[in-house]
């Protein structure tokens, strides 16, 4: 049986790990109700700019620049570049395990020969590299501080890549944003460009420029902001997620300081009752 001060000592530091948890539960809190509103903001800039892009798409339809735009080039999905958004650091439940598995799923079920994979945090890189997987691209200390130039940086690389046909396919892995308790792991496809089909809800706009000449512009800039909102949800999700484990692991620690509690006061009885005991027979022995 532990001795009492191997218990209090447990307590003690139990009780410090509990502290720290707090902490950063608060720190993560804090940093989330920045980091959501960032996310929440980019949305509607987003959705509005696929309408947009939708509506120059129709009115360019049949067009030879339309069909001569690269990124919306439709090819057989023989080399596909897949980014895995993950972040930097740990201490946030299954967040990065999650998001892992449903790479790693989307990887088995592809041609390993053909697939180029290029991360965006630290864990989504040290989980490639323990297996052995080469890696296109690798990007540390972003995720963080979600930047639209970094976010430019990767797009125009996808871009330059998919208009000179080395890939057929962009894929994006990234956790977005959809509460506290749960975030929304989501796989879509940047590269090519998917329109919705019948142009979204038509609006009759006036063009300066010719239609083709618009999307060209459009098109890289909605891979762009592609990019820069996951890294933005993923940011959101990531909080979320840290707060949520910061919680459970206080709540723990306290069932934990519970327990060694009881047992302090099991033992220090046992103590005193076998002093008593001592004293009663040496008496009685007298």
């Amino acid at each position: 049986m532990p001795s009492l001060i191997d218990i209090r000592r447990r307590i003690r530091s139990v009780k410090n790990m509990q502290q720290i948890t707090k902490a950063m539960k608060m720190v993560s809190a804090a940093k989330l109700r920045r980091a959501q509103d960032r996310a929440l903001a980019s949305r509607p800039y987003s959705n509005i700019m696929s309408r947009v892009l939708a509506n120059v798409a129709a009115a360019s339809a049949g067009t030879d620049e339309a069909a001569d735009l690269p990124l919306l080039q439709v090819r057989e999905e023989k080399r596909v570049q897949l980014i895995v958004v993950s972040s930097d650091t740990g201490l946030a439940g299954a967040f990065n395990s999650n998001l892992l598995r449903v790479a790693q799923r989307f990887i088995d079920q592809r041609d390993r020969g053909g697939l180029r994979i290029e991360t965006i945090g630290r864990k989504g890189r040290d989980y490639f590299r323990r297996r052995n997987y080469s890696l296109s691209g690798e990007y540390i200390g972003i995720v963080e501080k979600p930047n639209i130039e970094k976010a430019r940086e990767i797009a125009h690389k996808m871009i330059d890549l998919y208009s000179k046909a080395e890939i057929d396919a962009v894929y994006l892995i990234v956790n977005e944003f959809k509460s506290v308790m749960a975030p929304n792991l989501v796989t879509r496809k940047i590269l090519p460009v998917e329109l919705p089909e019948g142009g979204g809800e038509q609006i009759d706009y006036i063009y300066e420029q010719p239609p083709g000449d618009l999307l060209r512009v459009l098109l890289p800039r909605y891979v762009e902001v592609s990019i820069y909102r996951a890294m933005l949800e993923s940011l959101s999700a990531y909080h979320a997620a840290r707060m949520t484990a910061m919680d459970a692991a206080s709540s723990n620690a306290g069932d934990v300081i519970h327990s060694l509690t009881l047992n302090l006061n099991r033992v220090r009885q046992a103590s005193i009752t076998r002093e008593i005991i001592e004293i009663v027979s040496g008496a009685a022995a007298l």
